[in-house]
């Protein structure tokens, strides 16, 4: 009945070239129209960040808030912060976990992220800058094996004040580590963070501390093409 009617139909308006007769004609697929605003997703960047309490948070400033959360909402990251107050490369203070094992057991098990920043170095003050040299390397290559695509960057210590005479061995030990295994290597020391930048307790900065040195950490990425995208 379909192909009588399709005859029928031609015989009085004629068909298109080439459409035989008793033949049903398909109609052009024309692509839905894009809703009006919709913009093509962009997958922001996942960048990690393990270190002490500068990184997590200290006092009345929450981990949120703090210089790596700035840099993540001025850069447009999607953070992850690992770590605990008190920890360093040597110091497992009373988490009873150095940044090794912070990093084995927080962030190893996740898919690799874009970028990984180390930062810390001050709470290794009584270690020995052989021993911090030794577990920043060992740190570092840790990393690599398991993220190997991944940027690394690492953080010197940070100081908001006037910085003790053990400091400069211990940022030049994490430093040479970081220099031998190609990774970008950033020195907050020798700064003036201004008034109003450190915490009562004379170590911790405030929240206007904290978003100077994220002012100085994006200033320093860009500078050294450090960011995840390079």
């Amino acid at each position: 009945m379909l192909a009588a009617s399709m005859v029928i139909f031609c015989l009085i308006s004629g068909c298109a070239d080439g459409e035989a007769a008793g033949q049903v004609p398909v109609p052009a697929l024309n692509p839905p129209a894009t809703p009006a605003g919709q913009e093509r997703l962009i997958r922001s960047p996942v960048v990690m960040v393990l270190g002490d309490s500068f990184t997590m948070g200290s006092g009345p400033v929450p981990r949120w808030e703090s210089y790596a959360a700035q840099t993540a909402r001025t850069l447009g990251w999607q953070l992850v912060t690992a770590g605990a107050a008190g920890t360093g490369f040597v110091n497992p203070s009373r988490v009873r976990r150095t940044f090794q094992e912070s990093f084995e057991r927080e962030l190893a098990w996740r898919p690799a992220p874009d970028l990984l920043i180390i930062s810390g170095g001050h709470n290794d003050h009584t270690a020995n800058p052989g021993r911090v040299y030794g577990a920043a390397k060992r740190l570092l290559v840790t990393v690599r094996l398991r993220w190997p695509q991944t940027r690394v960057v690492v953080i010197g210590p940070i100081w908001m004040g006037r910085e003790p005479r053990w400091l400069p061995a211990v940022r030049d030990a994490v430093a040479v580590a970081a220099d031998e295994e190609a990774t970008v290597f950033l020195d907050p020391l020798g700064r003036s963070w201004g008034r109003g930048a450190i915490l009562p307790d004379g170590v911790h900065p405030t929240l206007l501390g904290h978003r100077r040195l994220a002012n100085w950490l994006v200033t320093a990425l860009h500078e050294h093409g450090a960011g995840p995208d390079g």
